[in-house]
């Protein structure tokens, strides 16, 4: 098993319980778990609104929600159920809001209602729009303590973590594949990756497809200063445009109280890049040279400055933010943290939107996780596992 993120944790501990008495071993290349995506998220466990109905998000997220609540709470892990409530502020917007209503009630989310703008007060005092889709059972968790949890159950069911294990290479032999990693070589039957922000290059290790590529895109977030987290009771989110590749800037009221309003979405030039200016040789050729980056970019070319103007100035992430809630002013921000989207890229600049998993021999990747990865981690872990389980 490859990759200590939450999906690879989930994936090991799910391998563990099916398969008691195997050998399982997870490599993990940083010198702490869930070092990236996993401790860089809002922490939101969505409930499956957006996601087109049959497509394997939208059935993992509504199954995985359920399933990973019920987890937490056999755990104590804290869950605040504190609602989403996804704003239409004009009349452009309110076909987009039918579709998504669409979506939600297609896929079967929990207690979803639609409401008009005049109720939206009632939920969200501080909100303002013509018409509303108010998610109930949406939530917020810390995704690294969930992780923490899923290795405690890999661990006292027989498997071991190693960390500081980065794999360079993989090379095949009559017992499955030998990974060589910084703390040696491992040989395995069969091996799992979820790999994250190295997914790409470590199914091109066994042989797996050039395409898609990961291209690195940094999410920034404000966080609004202590005293004025009431702005938001729960979650409010913009009505997302189907033409740009994201949501666009939402405040997020955390599993800690605390209240961010972004995230922001730059492709940048490290795929650790969680200070913008960043910069890695490799990753930065990588994503330039890759044709998908430069068709992205060019189809969303507004929508890309935006993203860089919201990426450096306080003021105009503040703006977008304030068509939700009015009464956010520029004073009540701060510097928030930043995250690390990987971003799975087609050569003809289309964004992979589902989960993608590739089979090589004696190996199934995880080519592509976004979100509702960890809201759907359990789920997603046993089909990942089904994959893996010989014919």
């Amino acid at each position: 098993m490859v990759g200590g993120g939450v999906l690879g944790l989930a994936v090991a501990r799910e391998l563990a319980i099916r398969h008691p008495g195997a050998s399982i071993c997870l490599l993990e290349a940083e010198s702490r778990l869930a070092a990236h995506q996993t401790s860089h998220s809002s922490g939101v466990i969505h409930a499956g609104v957006y996601y087109e109905p049959g497509s394997l998000r939208a059935r993992l997220c509504v199954e995985g929600s359920a399933v990973l609540r019920e987890y937490c709470a056999s755990r104590d892990i804290p869950v605040n159920v504190n609602g989403k409530l996804i704003v239409a502020t004009s009349e452009a917007e309110i076909p987009r809001l039918d579709e998504l209503e669409r979506r939600g009630r297609g896929n079967g989310v929990e207690r979803l209602s639609r409401i008009d703008g005049d109720e939206i007060d009632s939920i969200e005092p501080g909100a303002v729009g013509l018409a509303a889709l108010h998610s109930p059972v949406t939530a917020v968790v810390d995704f690294s303590r969930v992780a923490e949890s899923f290795a405690s159950d890999l661990e006292e069911a027989g498997g071991s973590i190693h960390l500081g294990a980065a794999v360079t290479l993989v090379t095949s032999s009559k017992d499955g594949l030998t990974l060589i990693s910084s703390r040696g070589p491992v040989t395995a039957g069969r091996t799992l990756f979820c790999g994250g922000l190295q997914a790409d290059r470590l199914a091109r290790l066994c042989g797996g497809a050039a395409e898609p590529r990961i291209v690195p895109v940094r999410g920034g977030y404000l966080r609004v200063k202590a005293g004025r987290e009431g702005l938001v009771r729960g979650n409010v989110y913009p009505v997302p445009d189907p033409e740009l590749p994201f949501l666009g800037a939402h405040l997020t009221r955390g599993f800690d109280g605390s209240l961010m309003i972004g995230p922001t979405a730059m492709v940048v030039g490290a795929r650790d890049a969680y200070r913008p200016t960043r910069v890695r040789a490799r990753d930065l050729y990588e994503t330039a040279a890759w044709p998908g980056t430069w068709k992205l970019i060019g189809r969303n070319a507004g929508a890309s400055l935006k993203e860089i103007r919201n990426s450096f100035s306080k003021k105009a992430l503040v703006e977008e933010a304030r068509r939700l809630v009015p009464g956010l002013r520029l004073d009540d921000v701060e510097p928030g943290p930043s995250g690390i989207r990987a971003q799975a890229l087609g050569r003809d600049g289309k964004l992979i939107e589902d989960f993608l998993i590739e089979k090589t021999e004696s190996a199934v990747h995880v080519r592509n996780a976004p979100s509702p990865a960890a809201t759907s981690s359990l789920s997603l872990a046993r089909l990942i596992v089904d994959e893996a389980s010989p014919a």
